[in-house]
């Protein structure tokens, strides 16, 4: 069992006024207005522990894009959850309004699966939002794209996850909702080394088209240096149209 990291701040569902010590254990989130109005409430999860071995081991999460951290963007873009998941290793505060909680994966470095898996135990709604760290671009309008894909009113049969899908029709993998209780439900007993696609066996999966902006993920020097060109001089990107809609993921 993977417990919280000592001194993550809050708990489960909660947000609390945060003082001088608070900040120890939260990162701000920059606007924080609380849920804005989502009838049934979400969690999110930011996996930001991987090694980053293709950016020569430089820590992502604090790796600077438009001015702000990586973290702190992705942040921003979920800064409607009830509870925010941090999967990694506690970062630097930068000063805000609201608490995320911390956990780590066991072990530490054993893959996106064993993250979800640790951060997980810290959520409580019905929803959770996955997201990877090194999406610069990704924005609130996304996430709840993608909530809403995977709303309560989908029934049964709707579709269980939510991905969104660039325009050339790659799933994002760790760009995610899903319903709560499928994730817990899929998780294998040792998610060490496993792959976040192996989840989606047997699911019933919608893409949700995005555009290659948003699906940037800084994952190389050179994704990086795009992403930082792009936050200076933003260039207009195609709609990326609807997308395929539930059904069996592109090859």
């Amino acid at each position: 069992m993977t417990a919280p990291v000592p001194g993550a701040l809050g708990a489960p569902g909660t947000q609390g006024a945060l003082g001088a010590q608070g900040f120890q254990g939260a990162i701000g989130v920059r606007g924080f207005q609380g849920v804005q109005g989502d009838a049934e409430p979400w969690d999110a999860l930011v996996l930001a522990g991987g090694a980053a071995r293709r950016m020569g081991g430089d820590d992502k999460a604090v790796l600077s894009v438009g001015g702000a951290r990586l973290l702190d963007r992705v942040l921003d873009a979920v800064a409607a959850a009830r509870t925010v998941v941090v999967v990694g290793p506690q970062r630097p505060p930068v000063p805000g309004t609201r608490a995320v909680r911390w956990a780590r994966e066991d072990p530490p470095g054993g893959g996106p699966v064993a993250a979800i898996a640790a951060g997980l135990r810290l959520v409580t709604a019905t929803r959770v939002v996955v997201l990877a760290v090194d999406l610069p671009f990704l924005g609130a309008a996304e996430v709840h794209g993608l909530l809403d894909a995977v709303a309560a009113g989908g029934g049964p049969g709707g579709p269980q996850v939510a991905l969104l899908s660039d325009p050339a029709q790659r799933p994002q993998y760790l760009a995610a909702a899903w319903r709560t209780v499928t994730l817990r439900a899929v998780l294998p007993v040792d998610p060490a080394g496993r792959s976040v696609r192996s989840l989606l066996a047997g699911q019933s999966v919608r893409t949700v088209a995005a555009t290659e902006r948003v699906c940037l993920d800084c994952d190389d020097p050179a994704a990086l240096a795009v992403a930082r060109a792009w936050a200076v001089s933003p260039v207009p990107v195609p709609d990326p149209g609807p997308g395929p809609g539930p059904g069996p993921l592109p090859e």
